[in-house]
């Protein structure tokens, strides 16, 4: 699919198991069960994805996560990474020319989302409508296992 996929990064890291690890990829970061079902939607559907996190931005697969860490969008705090952040670190990682963006995370990313990907084409939340993690889970669980692509299209 020629679409950029961006998973959410999840409150559970790695370093809630291993507080002593220093830095490691951003694929390995995440322990969340929801994180390991986006990443694997991601992997299975798309040639690029990206974990977004609301201290480091977008982060590709390869890139170094420094450390543990407890910051979401839901705080109006000053290390909550900026949509001119965001916007540079497209153009720095070679994602810019995506037109087709998938994002499966809930609602709270979509303002973030929209301001970062003004210029997109198509923005697709297909888990947007779901009434909380547990239904998101069981839809990223289902199209895994039934090998079906997720679609619900916002402008």
């Amino acid at each position: 699919m020629d679409a950029l996929c961006i998973i959410p990064c999840g409150k559970r890291k790695i370093w809630d198991k291993h507080p002593n690890l220093g830095a490691i990829m951003a694929e390995n970061a995440y322990i969340g069960t929801f994180h390991n079902l986006c990443m694997r939607y991601a992997k299975r559907h798309f040639d690029c994805w990206v974990t977004l996190s609301a201290k480091h931005g977008f982060l590709l697969p390869t890139d170094m996560v420094p450390g543990n860490y407890d910051l979401t969008f839901h705080l109006n705090h000053r290390s909550v990474v900026s949509v001119d952040t965001l916007k540079e670190q497209l153009k720095r990682k070679g994602l810019e020319n995506y037109q087709h963006i998938v994002v499966l995370t809930g609602k709270k990313y979509q303002p973030i989302i929209n301001q970062a990907f003004s210029y997109a084409n198509k923005i697709e939340f297909p888990l947007l409508g779901t009434r909380g993690i547990g239904e998101m889970q069981k839809l990223l669980k289902d199209s895994l296992d039934n090998k079906q692509i997720l679609h619900t299209e916002m402008e």
